[in-house]
């Protein structure tokens, strides 16, 4: 497991190698010291986790993750825990609090593991033609994935919508990706995934990216890195 230390004191960042230590699958392959030298090495050596400080001069750990190109599981380790909210809404693994604990530390590690489960092969992802159990408190449906326009993260769950029911099950939206055919239900952005058999209509967006409509109503952004992969993946 290739990872990324960025905080910018250096008596933290070492504090945190010796932590890693007992973790004897992750490799440090670089610790960076600000926000753009995080950018620069996670675009360029796409880690598999990065353990990522909050408050830093200029811009911050939550400024880095929407310039990234390239998105890894994000461990968010700070000293503040007003942030832990903001920090699952832009769909972090988890939030440490400085200083860190072995026992939590191990935990978070033991999230990005079970998200790096060996890929399912495409052909055996669920598509349009499969159906779901879904279970929110009392209430359970099967549902078909036909019939689902849109998934949304909200911290540790996803919101699953059809018809005029939104539950939320217990799941990341990064490990519900991994189950679903790519070429039907497609990653827009850090917090949904689209069913392209929904789209309604489609227009350029700021940025490079687009802006689709769906067919429930719903508007979704796909960002600048998603729009290019699907442009990719669709054109002739």
């Amino acid at each position: 497991m290739k990872a990324i230390i960025v905080d910018d004191e250096r008596l933290a960042r070492n504090e945190l190698k010796s932590l890693l230590k007992e973790f004897t699958d992750i490799e440090i392959i670089e610790e960076c010291d600000s926000a753009q030298s995080a950018i620069e090495a996670v675009d360029k050596l796409k880690p598999d986790v990065v353990f990522l400080d909050i408050h830093m001069p200029g811009k911050d750990g939550f400024g880095v993750l929407e310039e990234l190109d390239f998105m890894p599981h994000v461990i968010f380790v700070t000293a503040y825990d007003e942030y832990a909210i903001k920090a699952f809404d832009v769909n972090a693994l988890d939030y440490l609090l400085k200083p860190i604990e072995q026992d939590r530390l191990k935990a978070a590690i033991e999230k990005v593991r079970a998200e790096m489960i060996e890929p399912v092969a495409q052909s055996d992802k669920l598509g349009l033609n499969n159906q779901v159990f879904v279970k929110d408190g009392d209430r359970c449906w099967f549902v078909n994935l036909s019939d689902v326009p849109m998934f949304e993260s909200e911290g540790n769950y996803v919101r699953v919508y059809f018809d005029k029911n939104k539950p939320l099950i217990l799941k990341s939206l990064n490990n519900l990706e991994n189950k679903l055919n790519e070429n039907v239900f497609f990653r827009a952005n850090r917090k949904f995934i689209i069913n392209l058999n929904w789209i309604e209509s489609i227009e350029s967006w700021f940025n490079g990216g687009l802006m689709v409509k769906l067919k429930n109503g719903e508007q979704v952004e796909i960002s600048r890195r998603q729009a290019s992969k699907l442009k990719e993946m669709k054109s002739l």
